[in-house]
Order: C-alpha cells, then structure tokens, then sequence
C-alpha cells in the first residue's frame, strides 16, 4: 500500500438500497483501519474532494486514503475488505490474480442488481469497469496515487 494509511473515506451511493446495505454491514464490522461513509455526490463529499468525478463516484464505489490515494473499483472494494479484522486475509487473496475472477463476479452481481433496481447512474461500477476494459499501467487495477490528480477516466478496470 505504499504510505501507511491510517483511515479510509467510502464513497457510496445513498439512493441504492444496496449500497446503503454494504455501509450498515462495514460500520458493524471490527475496522483495523477506520471508514468513514460518505453519501457520493454530497456536498460533504464535494467540499471534501473538489477534483474528484463526482458523478463517476456516484456510479462507481470509490475509496480514498488518508494520504489522498484514490481506490475505485476492483481496489475498492478489496481496500474496504483489507480494514476489516475478520477479512484483511481475504482481500489479500482476493488482490492476488487468484482471487481476481471473484471480485469481478462480485461487481458484475452488485451492478445488475443495481440496474435492475435502477441504483445509480447507469448500469453500476461493473458494467462501466467491464465496457472500459483493462488498460494496463500502473492504475489498471483502480489504485490512484493522489486525491489531487485527474480522475481515472476510463483507467479503472476489472481484470478479466
């Protein structure tokens, strides 16, 4: 992970019952590392992060470091499972090309559910990771290096 971070800001989408789900289950969760949840698009989250795209965070879960990393994503998702105690050893697994296909099926299921309950902007972090394709590079996998610098674009991709 680079710098050591010592919290997380969880961007989520507030209007998915979903993802309102997934935040109740990670505040009840033991955290290693603190989260901090944060409606996507808000003006908390606006204020907080001015650069960021945030109409892209509405439809893609994005997580920032304390040290203004930015996860989006496949990486967000495991970052997430990585400050819980009982689950950092399967987000380390799941990070490795071993664990990559579960994590995709994961963001495939969240974002048809969030379509067919019609969550969000559009088809959902999976549908948009899965048209983007994968890249390469060094922020192929989701992993941004600072709060400040240009949104990903279409860099954040799942792995097929």
């Amino acid at each position: 992970m680079g710098n050591a971070v010592r919290s997380l800001t969880v961007l989520y989408d507030a209007d998915c019952s979903l993802c309102v789900h997934l935040r109740h289950w990670l505040l009840r969760q033991q955290q290693l590392v603190p989260l901090h949840l944060v409606p996507a698009g808000s003006a908390t989250a606006r204020r907080a992060y001015p650069s960021l795209d945030h109409a892209r965070t509405e439809r893609e879960i994005t997580v920032i470091g304390d040290g203004g990393q930015i996860y989006s994503g496949r990486a967000a998702w495991i970052v997430c499972l990585w400050a819980l105690a009982e689950h950092r050893a399967k987000a380390h697994w799941l990070a490795t090309p071993a664990g990559a296909p579960f994590v995709r099926v994961s963001m495939l299921a969240a974002a048809k559910y969030r379509e067919a309950t019609g969550a969000g902007a559009g088809a959902g972090a999976a549908g948009d990771a899965e048209a983007a394709g994968d890249h390469g590079g060094a922020e192929a996998d989701g992993v941004h290096r600072s709060a400040g610098a240009a949104p990903c674009g279409d860099r954040c991709s799942v792995p097929d």
